[in-house]
């Protein structure tokens, strides 16, 4: 079944917050959600309201050939998780290397994963490229890079026009098909909507949503709540959903056929 892929050119866009809440709202549409994380930051197991002392994991210890049925954590929010787990700089330096010597480490569990029927798979990776990364788009169905409204954003969409976004470079070599996210938008200040216009003008309907400034968004996180869970009339709980709502879309145009719910439709 599908592979949602979430990446980002650089850090603090909120890649891994819009991860989580997506797969959150694909749940809610009826899709059976798994989640996977490859960011060695292993956060986002506590959008999903796991510990901070939990440090078990799956990624980390992919040398090893772990079984992911075995690894994979029930959650307070419901959603099954794979999590990265506590790794230090040395051991994730490691984990890079095996996996590009043998991307089957990572891609054998996935393709077992991805055989089993209706489940939609959501995967949070590292910001920049990483062999996990790039392994990973051997498999994905759709990959989503969240950009930040901020002026780095206005300097990377005229290499997002040419093509040369990392990620989304390699998606377009892979025939992957891609979109663009872009978070944190103001519409009180001047540049906020200068780069929305041009991201626009560029991207077209590569740009699959735009998440407004949401205070509600940091609380959740602080509450480890997802934000559907913790502010459910917020205004970046709607760009959310609707968000999901165009993933769905996009799934079923592709014959990934997704769950034919009033929230899918609308």
């Amino acid at each position: 079944m599908p592979l949602l892929t979430f990446a980002s050119p650089k850090g603090g866009v909120g890649k891994t917050t819009l991860a989580a809440n997506v797969a959150s709202e694909l749940s809610r549409a009826g899709c059976r959600v798994m989640a996977l994380d490859l960011d060695p930051q292993n956060a986002l197991r506590l959008h999903f309201g796991l510990p901070l002392r939990e440090r078990a994991g799956f990624t980390h210890i992919l040398p090893q050939r772990p079984d992911w049925r075995s690894c994979v954590r029930e959650t307070p929010a419901g959603i099954p998780l794979l999590a990265y787990g506590a790794a230090g700089m040395h051991e994730t330096i490691a984990l890079d290397a095996a996996v590009t010597a043998d991307p089957d480490l990572l891609l054998q569990p996935l393709r077992d994963i991805l055989a089993t029927p209706e489940i939609w798979l959501v995967a949070d990776t590292a910001p920049g490229p990483s062999p996990l990364l790039e392994a990973l788009l051997r498999c994905t169905d759709l990959l989503v890079t969240v950009l930040l409204t901020d002026a780095a954003s206005v300097s990377l969409i005229p290499s997002l026009e040419r093509g040369g976004m990392l990620a989304d470079e390699w998606a377009a070599q892979a025939g992957v098909p891609s979109r663009f996210v872009l978070n944190q938008f103001d519409p009180r200040t001047r540049l906020g909507g200068v780069i929305l216009d041009a991201a626009r003008q560029h991207l077209g309907d590569r740009l699959l949503g735009v998440v407004y400034r949401d205070e509600h968004v940091a609380e959740s996180i602080a509450a480890q709540k997802l934000l559907a869970d913790y502010a459910s009339a917020s205004k970046a709980t709607h760009d959310i959903a609707a968000i999901a709502r165009g993933v769905l879309a996009l799934m079923r145009s592709a014959g990934q056929d997704g769950p034919e719910t009033e929230a899918a439709r609308a």
